[in-house]
């Protein structure tokens, strides 16, 4: 199935208007929360609901600055690229076509909350859904900060650094081939946003800063109510679940692999950094656990899947989870049982 075909099958009315000032409006919302909760000031609330908004705060303040990142990358190839150049660059071939688009992501310091906008825009500037959808999954595996910081947290010590760069590869490829068997690629996402993929935009109106500066307000307008959701979802798990839960399964080979894929899509850390959060597990998990919590969460967490769901739809979203789940399950299981 080409891009051509997918986009003929696309037929959606186009995102409202009001959308990007809602999003501009939750980001005044956000600063305004987190200067409350970072303030110091004393605010007699509930202490479960203070843990609540900090955490939530803690999610939003971390993602923040790598969703603009991710929007202000996404309008450079929209606007700036020659129409179709990734496109006519990349190999022919499928597999090593996908090989091609894992390589993005090193060239790009971009952690999986800012992948979605740059995501989005490689869709729209005509790679395929499924091509896409293999970019969002392995660039945050393979973006240079997530691998230097996982060599400074662990090294070479059990394989940790390795298994995570291969396995978040592997788990990208697989997902990308099994959803470019899908004929109909364009019905996996969600009728907004196969509208505007198959609206042209060959042409600019305006200069291109202007026109680029349109595109980062409608992109976090899209992005922002989703990221604001989900994090606040996960910060209600954490209040919720104790995490003194998950270390009591610390040194079963099977049990410590799920009790930290757990951990990973309750806690939903930026891959750029947590490999330094889940260090001091280190110690009371296995190895496996450790490498899945490391490739399930940039994955498929709470907030990456709220994420996700302003591009896909909850059909495509469901079965994409369970693939990488039990890949990651596959990984840490086969790490522990080589130990």
């Amino acid at each position: 199935m080409t891009r051509t075909d997918e986009l003929a099958r696309a037929a959606a009315p186009a995102r409202p208007r009001w959308v990007a000032p809602v999003g501009v409006l939750a980001i005044v919302a956000a600063v305004v929360i987190v200067r409350a909760v970072t303030s110091g000031a004393s605010v007699d609330l509930p202490s479960a609901l203070q843990d609540l908004i900090t955490l939530a705060a803690s999610v939003i303040i971390e993602s923040l600055p790598f969703v603009v990142l991710g929007a202000v990358l996404a309008a450079v190839v929209r606007i700036w690229l020659p129409s179709g150049l990734l496109v006519r660059v990349l190999p022919r071939n499928p597999v090593l076509r996908r090989l091609a688009i894992c390589v993005i992501g090193v060239l790009l310091p971009v952690c999986e909350c800012g992948n979605v906008p740059l995501a989005r825009g490689l869709l729209v500037s005509g790679l395929s859904v499924s091509e896409s959808m293999t970019f969002l999954l392995a660039a945050p595996i393979v973006n240079p900060i997530t691998i230097l910081t996982t060599y400074q947290a662990f090294g070479f010590s059990d394989g940790v650094l390795i298994a995570r760069v291969a396995g978040g590869l592997g788990i990208a490829l697989l997902v990308g081939a099994v959803f470019a068997a899908r004929r109909d690629g364009m019905a996996l996402l969600t009728e907004r946003f196969a509208a505007e993929c198959r609206m042209p935009h060959a042409h600019v109106h305006g200069s291109r800063w202007t026109a680029s500066g349109r595109e980062v307000v409608a992109e976090l307008g899209t992005l922002m109510p989703a990221l604001f959701v989900g994090a606040v979802v996960a910060a209600g798990i954490q209040v919720v679940v104790p995490r003194s839960v998950l270390v009591t399964l610390g040194e079963n080979p099977l049990w410590s692999v799920l009790a930290l894929m757990a951990l990973a899509f309750v806690i939903s850390v930026c891959s750029n950094v947590d490999a330094f959060f889940i260090l001091p597990f280190a110690s009371a998990f296995l190895p496996g656990g450790v490498v899945a919590f490391l490739v399930f969460g940039p994955l498929v967490d709470v907030k990456m899947l709220a994420l996700m769901r302003t591009t896909f739809r909850a059909s495509t979203l469901v079965p994409l989870a369970v693939v990488v789940a039990l890949a990651a399950l596959a990984l840490g299981l086969a790490v522990n049982l080589g130990v």
